[in-house]
């Protein structure tokens, strides 16, 4: 079993309890089978399947933390609310549309926890990430509830300064070409 120099056998016991726990949820029931089933599966799947390491050069920041996750939750609300219109409204045919994103960081993390977050509100979903390019094209169930397409574009990239500012360092903010003021920033914009 060999490990990748950069992951430590702490961040490897913690995949493989994480692994184990999620085993034991999809099963059920706590018994030494599953537990013991989940631990051999979590080391076979982190001993077995490589994984690139991903490179975070930021820091937590608390206060953007819950900015970026009490934004997404008024979204969550906002969008289903949106979308259950659309879904009841007699003989009306919602216009969607693939739109393209150029996001302004070149980490594949961020890339990937912009892409997520856009996904899990109703009415958008990611249709193809490049991951060299930086684009996301994200389908957008409609339009007109949307605010038009630029719209739907900078609600896409307010959502990735948000993951910037909550966990980027200061080079990654400059780099995108935001930065994290001291000020109370808009949640409800």
């Amino acid at each position: 079993m060999s490990l990748h120099p950069r992951r430590g056998w702490r961040f490897q016991w913690a995949t493989i309890a994480w692994l184990t726990v999620v085993w034991v949820l999809l099963w059920g029931h706590v018994t030494w089978g599953n537990v013991v089933n989940g631990v051999l599966l979590g080391i076979l799947v982190t001993a077995g399947l490589r994984m690139t390491p991903v490179d975070f050069h930021g820091r937590v920041h608390p206060w953007w933390l819950l900015v970026l996750l009490g934004r997404f939750a008024l979204d969550l609300v906002r969008a289903s609310f949106e979308v259950s219109v659309v879904a009841l409204r007699p003989r009306y045919t919602p216009r969607g549309a693939v739109i393209c994103v150029q996001l302004r960081s070149h980490s594949d993390l961020y890339l990937t926890m912009t892409a997520e977050l856009v996904s899990l509100v109703p009415g958008s979903i990611i249709v193809e990430a490049h991951r060299l390019t930086g684009r996301l094209y994200v389908h957008v169930l409609d339009v007109e509830t949307s605010g038009g397409i630029e719209k739907a574009r900078q609600n896409v990239l307010d959502q990735e300064a948000r993951v910037l500012r909550a966990l980027g360092s200061d080079d990654e903010l400059t780099e995108a070409g935001l930065h994290r003021s001291r000020h109370v920033p808009e949640v409800a914009r």
